[in-house]
Parts: structure tokens; C-alpha cells; sequence
């Protein structure tokens, strides 16, 4: 190994990349009808780029390299508004959101996001969760414009 290849693997592992993203939005509707909404899978192809079809067992998403068959699993718990999903990968490695939707000072709602860095290699996960943290706020503006309809 080369100078500069240990260097480089060392600083590597010394900086610390961001591995998540938190975002939130205000939504002009009520928590009831924001959660039950969110929490339904087969509305994630109505607000999210990611997601062309999606059920409460499995998804089609749309990525850069293709579409990908995925497993979903939902997890929901409507008196705290917590809305988690499960994405079991062809690899078996999984992938995961969390989400939680909470009464705003106005009575409307506030969803909040954890957008989780992907299952994929180190060196991957800075430049695709900063595509994703983009994509999300795209998204969180385009599920309130549905709800606020």
C-alpha cells in the first residue's frame, strides 16, 4: 500500500460523513388527514420521485441504473403519527425512513423526515444522500400541495 493510499483511507475513516438528513414541512390539513395519507403506501408514487408503484408488502422504485423490486414494510403507530418504512433490498440489505406527523401551533399538521443514508458503499453515501436530501425537499413541497388541495 502506498503513502497516499493509507493517508487517504485513514483520513477517510477519521472524517466523519453526515450519514442522515432531517427535514420538515409545514402542512395546511389536519394531522388526521396528513398521517392517513402518508402512512398509506400506495400514495408514495403520488408524492415521492422514487417510488413508481408501492403496496403494503413490496415497491417498484425508479432509480438512476433502472427500476428496482423491492420488499416494504410500514410501520405506523397513528397516536404518536409515527410513520416508518422498511425497504428490503434484491441483496437483502435494508433501507429505512422514519417519519412522524404532529400537531403545529396552528392545529395543521407538521411532517417531519429522517432521511437515512442508503445501504451502499462508503465512499457512495455522501454524493447519493446529498441527491436524496434535494430530492426530498421537492418532495415534502409536492405532498403539501396535495394535501393542501
Amino acid at each position: 500500500m502506498t503513502e497516499t493510499n493509507w493517508l487517504f483511507k485513514f483520513f477517510k475513516i477519521m472524517v466523519k460523513i453526515k450519514n442522515h438528513d432531517v427535514q420538515s414541512i409545514n402542512l395546511s390539513t389536519t394531522k388526521e388527514n396528513a398521517f392517513n395519507f402518508i402512512a398509506d403506501p400506495a400514495n408514495l408514487p403520488r408524492w415521492t420521485g422514487a417510488f413508481k408503484e408501492a403496496d403494503d408488502k413490496s415497491a417498484l422504485l425508479i432509480t438512476p441504473k433502472g427500476e428496482l423490486k423491492i420488499g416494504l414494510e410500514t410501520k405506523t403507530d397513528k397516536d404518536l403519527g409515527i410513520i416508518d418504512w422498511y425497504m428490503t433490498m434484491p441483496d437483502g440489505s435494508v433501507g429505512v425512513a422514519y417519519s412522524r406527523v404532529n400537531i403545529g401551533p396552528d392545529g395543521n399538521a407538521i411532517y417531519s423526515f429522517v432521511l437515512v443514508a442508503p445501504p451502499v458503499p462508503l465512499e457512495e453515501v455522501e454524493g447519493t444522500l446529498a441527491a436524496q436530501t434535494e430530492q426530498l425537499k421537492e418532495e415534502l413541497i409536492k405532498l403539501e400541495s396535495i394535501l393542501s388541495a
